[in-house]
Order: structure tokens, then C-alpha cells, then sequence
């Protein structure tokens, strides 16, 4: 069994804060990340999906913390073909939109490829901090459900994985063709050939958006995801979308799957979050792998 660690995919939420999970006292942005890495070693942030990070930021992450902490990064909407409000990129760039500017939302293709390649090279030279400090672990590319298996979509994850250079990416599917009866074994190959992370994904099924829990590792680093198993999967309150409590029971079911991954490092992360779900979750995992004070 290589190196496991369990975090979860938010230490900030409101919901989580209400609950009582951070103790009296434990108020400021600084102090919550502090106790929150007192407790896991990983954590997915994902409000970089919604706006570009600031460098600036990454640096006070990469201060907060413990030096063996590990921060994976969920990539920009725009970067995984999701639609993007215009308002969220960059000011400067805003105005190189034109028509698509106007839009509620831009996609990938409306922009032009000198705008795209300054949307890489800022959202990866934001996170040199994490990088400099040795806690930059893996960017998350979520795929969207209009993102079938093909040879135009296999080429686009090669193209993120040659932008992102030395950064470990992980990708998570959510078009239930990449993992179907007929193509699970080609895309399975197709990553472990690339040497590209496949993200196990544990989230209710028979949805447009679902795929199969199939526990298997692509590389050198497994990443597995839990999504919990709401009926309200369908809602836009994300609240209610990722509001479910695994039952002690379900935990127990998965630690043996995580501990026979064949990886060299493992990344679990609970995106169950609404209040104290994901860290409850997160350390029923920690106890269940006795990974407690393990290096």
C-alpha cells in the first residue's frame, strides 16, 4: 500500500462553519486552515473552478500549512470546456472578448488562442507558490457530460497535459461513453498509456451525468472522489446536490477498495460538502486506514 491521504474538498464553506465542526475561537481564514491541516494532510480547493486563483493567495496557503500538506486544485471552468461568466477572468482580458463578451457565459471556443494561452499561463504561474513550497499536488480536470470519448476530446486531454508540463493533472469524467462496457478498456488504457491519473468517482447513478464507480488506478497517483448518493442530485442548490452522510457502513465498504489501489500515492477527497459531512466522512477514512500520525 503506498501513501494515502484523506481530505476533503472544502474548508471554508458556509454550512461547514455553521456546524460547530471548527471549535470556539477558530474564527479567522488563517486559523481555520491551520486547524483544518492539524487534522488532514489533503485538500481540494474548488473555488478555482470558479475564478482564476491569485497568486498571492497561494502563497498564504502554502504559509498556513505543514510542510507535507498537500493542496489539489480544481482547474477554471473555461479550462474543462464549462461554460465561464465573462466577469470571472481576467479584467484585462475581458475586453479582448468582444461580441462573447456580452454573452451570459463564454466558452472555450469563442475565444481567441492568444487569449486562451493567457489564461493558461496566468491560472498555472498563480499556484508557483504551492509549487516553490512542494504542496502543489494534483490539478483536477472535471470533464463536463458534453464531453463524450473521441478522438477530438483524447486529444484535448494530451493538450492539458502538455500545458500543465510538470504539474500532475487528474481527469474526472462525467459522459458515462468513457466508461461504458464497449470503451472502459480503451480509456483505461489510453490513460495508463499517458501516464494521465483516471479519477474514481463514487456519485448517485442513472443520471446524464453519471459513471460507473470502477476502482482501478491509470498511474503512479489514484485519485478517488465521493460525490454522496442524494436523491437531489438534479438540484442547483449545490447544497442539496452534495448532501448526503455516509453511513459508517458505506466507509467501511471503500477502505479496503483505496487501500488495494495499486499507486504509489493515493488522493481522497469527500466533495459531500454540506456541513460537517465531508470531514466527519474524512476521518471515519483516517481511522479505517490507520493512517493516524503516518508519514
Amino acid at each position: 500500500m503506498g501513501r494515502i491521504r484523506v481530505g476533503t474538498a472544502s474548508w471554508t464553506d458556509r454550512t461547514l462553519i455553521a456546524s460547530g465542526w471548527y471549535p470556539d475561537g477558530v474564527e479567522s481564514a488563517q486559523e481555520r486552515l491551520a486547524y483544518y491541516a492539524g487534522r488532514f494532510d489533503i485538500v481540494e480547493v474548488d473555488s478555482t473552478y470558479y475564478s482564476p486563483p491569485a497568486e498571492n493567495t497561494a502563497a498564504l496557503w502554502a504559509e498556513r500549512t505543514p510542510d507535507d500538506f498537500t493542496f489539489n486544485i480544481k482547474a477554471f471552468a473555461l479550462l474543462t470546456q464549462h461554460p465561464t461568466r465573462p466577469g470571472s477572468l481576467y479584467k484585462d482580458l475581458r475586453d479582448k472578448l468582444g461580441e462573447a463578451g456580452e454573452k451570459k457565459n463564454v466558452y472555450l471556443h469563442d475565444l481567441d488562442a492568444a487569449v486562451v494561452d493567457e489564461v493558461w499561463e496566468r491560472f498555472l504561474s498563480a499556484l508557483e507558490p504551492l509549487r516553490a513550497a512542494g504542496k502543489l499536488g494534483a490539478l483536477l480536470f472535471q470533464f463536463p457530460q458534453w464531453f463524450p470519448i473521441g478522438r477530438r476530446n483524447r486529444e484535448y486531454i494530451l493538450q492539458v497535459k502538455e500545458r500543465c508540463g510538470q504539474d500532475r493533472i487528474c481527469v474526472e469524467f462525467r459522459n458515462k461513453t468513457w466508461l461504458s462496457e464497449e470503451n472502459q478498456e480503451s480509456t483505461l488504457s489510453f490513460l495508463t498509456d499517458y501516464q494521465v491519473p483516471y479519477v474514481v468517482v463514487d456519485m448517485p447513478q442513472g443520471h446524464a451525468s453519471s459513471v460507473p464507480p470502477i476502482v482501478t488506478a491509470t498511474s503512479d497517483l489514484a485519485v478517488v472522489r465521493f460525490h454522496g448518493h442524494s436523491d437531489k442530485w438534479t438540484s442547483k442548490d449545490i447544497h442539496e446536490k452534495f448532501g448526503y452522510l455516509y453511513s459508517p457502513e458505506e466507509m467501511a465498504e471503500w477502505a479496503p477498495k483505496i487501500r488495494e489501489l495499486p499507486a504509489k500515492e493515493t488522493h481522497v477527497l469527500m466533495n459531500n460538502c454540506y456541513s460537517d459531512y465531508a470531514q466527519t466522512n474524512a476521518q471515519q477514512l483516517v481511522d479505517l486506514l490507520d493512517l493516524a500520525n503516518k508519514p
